[in-house]
């Protein structure tokens, strides 16, 4: 039996707010965090992923309370990432109510961070994030640091590949060439790294349509889809995706029932 894939609803924060951009740049305001990320729950968003996009920028962990909050809200799992530099912001970030902790930069800095995280919080919680453009000659794709800043000087399959072997349990792979442009995932780099790991590899960056994600979930061979504007900007729902996905013969997570209006204002204060 086909494992099912998953659909997963990304949340770009500063501060409580919700922001989506085009490669990374052009940030605009897309509504408060809490409320978004119960809202795609309600959907049936199979996780949720909140990524604080200033905290590494501002040399800062991510902000635990938003995280907190979050979680109180959620019955899904619950992914973050943005300025995790130590075990410690890891270990914090679970306590406050995260699942998982993705790591970008400090293990680009320090490798053996993944390491340490990973023998004392355990595999499953831990996502290497990984962004990544194409090469100027057009071979491969490098691996981009700081929201997507600096060349990290490191190839982005070479890099998947090691991380996971120091105990990353899970790939999050953001094509900056795609990221907002609703042009379609990069199957290419999506493939190459699934090919390369034994882990589980989420794709990132370009969803416009369903056919979109299914092209990534098939072709491209991740195991989930990372979605942002899409959804922010009310071009299709979750139910709508899922059951799109479902009628062309992929296997995806039924959704639950949604949460009831009580619940809801009790999440959003």
């Amino acid at each position: 039996m086909s494992l099912r894939k998953r659909l997963i609803a990304c949340l770009d924060v500063t501060g409580d707010r919700v922001v989506k951009g085009t490669r990374f740049v052009e940030l605009e305001d897309a509504g408060n965090a809490v409320e978004l990320a119960a809202r795609y729950a309600a959907e049936g968003a199979d996780e949720i992923v909140i990524l604080d996009i200033g905290a590494t920028h501002d040399r800062r962990p991510a902000l635990l309370d938003l995280i907190s909050r979050a979680a109180t809200a959620l019955d899904v799992p619950l992914g973050v990432g943005g300025g995790v530099a130590s075990l410690e912001d890891a270990a914090a970030l679970l306590d406050a109510g995260a699942d998982k902790v993705s790591v970008n930069s400090a293990a680009l800095r320090d490798p053996g961070l993944l390491d340490r995280i990973a023998a004392r919080l355990g595999s499953q919680s831990l996502v290497i994030s990984i962004d990544a453009a194409r090469d100027h000659d057009g071979a491969g794709w490098r691996v981009r640091s700081v929201s997507g800043t600096t060349d990290a000087g490191r190839e982005a399959v070479a890099w998947a590949r090691e991380a996971v072997a120091r105990g990353a349990g899970e790939v999050l792979l953001t094509s900056i060439d795609r990221d907002g442009t609703r042009s379609g995932y990069d199957l290419e780099l999506t493939r190459a790294v699934a090919d390369a790991v034994p882990v589980p590899v989420i794709a990132s960056g370009g969803a416009g349509s369903a056919s979109d994600v299914l092209a990534a979930l098939d072709e491209g061979g991740a195991s989930a889809a990372l979605l942002a504007s899409l959804l922010h900007r009310r071009m299709v729902t979750i139910a709508q995706l899922k059951a799109e996905l479902a009628s062309r013969g992929l296997p995806v997570r039924p959704i639950s029932a949604p949460p009831t209006p009580t619940e809801v204002a009790a999440w959003l204060g």
